[in-house]
């Protein structure tokens, strides 16, 4: 017996700090027809806030330095305010959501990452995924809205990549479904040239992949975006796209489709 379809977006970068692009995604999340689930970041919006705080974010290949203060931060960012304004338009659109943590009903269990070169504070590296909890929430009709926040059942909160949280989640419930996952940003996809926004990649491989970090095209912070999503295709995951937001209508015939070979 085939296995339903299960859509798992992330959503980031600009869209999340513009009302009306939020707005226009969320309303075409909303339309999307079986199970769904949304996770978000919101570093820039993190970012501004820290430094009307006075806090200078510290960022290392793409990933955000996550000290004490910094952690109050994003947890009141991402798991208050995004989360909640995020679940609220969505109710509005008559889209059933839950805004979760990975602390809520034990759903994203972390561990603090192990120092090894970089000492990247209250980061969280996932261990496990309640699928068991989210498979529920699914089959009665709710759309889980996770943030990035994870914990380590020690009660401590931790600071985790959404890109990671989208990825684990995906592997955890293909299990389950048949999952499409995509990573929904303001750009239509990974570009060839950051300087042509049309200049899309269509298809990446494995080898291709590795090629386009030596190259140098691919670069920061989409080095941590797509290992995870090779990761995700490794561990299960039958689909895995990067676009822009019209990639969940499927009327946009440029984005970047990731594959193993």
């Amino acid at each position: 017996m085939a296995k339903q379809q299960l859509h798992i977006v992330k959503i980031g970068g600009n869209i999340i700090n513009d009302e009306v692009a939020l707005g226009s995604f969320l309303k075409d999340f909303s339309a999307l027809e079986g199970p769904k689930l949304l996770v978000h970041g919101g570093g820039k919006r993190a970012n501004e806030i820290s430094e009307a705080m006075g806090l200078q974010p510290k960022m290392i290949a793409g990933r955000r330095v996550t000290d004490e203060a910094t952690l109050e931060v994003v947890t009141m960012v991402y798991a208050g305010l995004l989360n909640k304004k995020i679940t609220a338009q969505l109710q509005k659109l008559n889209c059933n959501a839950l805004g979760l943590s990975g602390a809520d009903a034990n759903c994203i269990l972390a561990h603090k990452r192990i120092v090894v070169e970089v000492d990247y504070g209250f980061a969280g590296d996932v261990d496990a995924i309640n699928a068991e909890f989210i498979k529920v929430l699914l089959e009665n009709k709710v759309t889980p809205v996770f943030c990035a926040i994870t914990h380590d059942k020690n009660g401590q909160l931790l600071n985790t990549n959404a890109d990671t949280i989208a990825s684990e989640i995906a592997i955890a419930m293909s299990d389950f479904y048949e999952v499409a996952l995509n990573y929904v940003f303001e750009l239509k996809g990974v570009l060839e040239n950051i300087a042509d926004k049309n200049s899309v990649i269509p298809h990446i491989n494995l080898k291709k992949y590795e090629q386009l970090i030596e190259d140098g095209i691919i670069s920061e912070g989409m080095i941590p975006k797509l290992h995870n999503c090779f990761n995700a295709l490794k561990r299960g995951v039958q689909k895995v796209n990067i676009g822009d937001a019209s990639l969940i209508k499927n009327t946009n015939n440029l984005y970047t489709e990731l594959s193993i070979k």
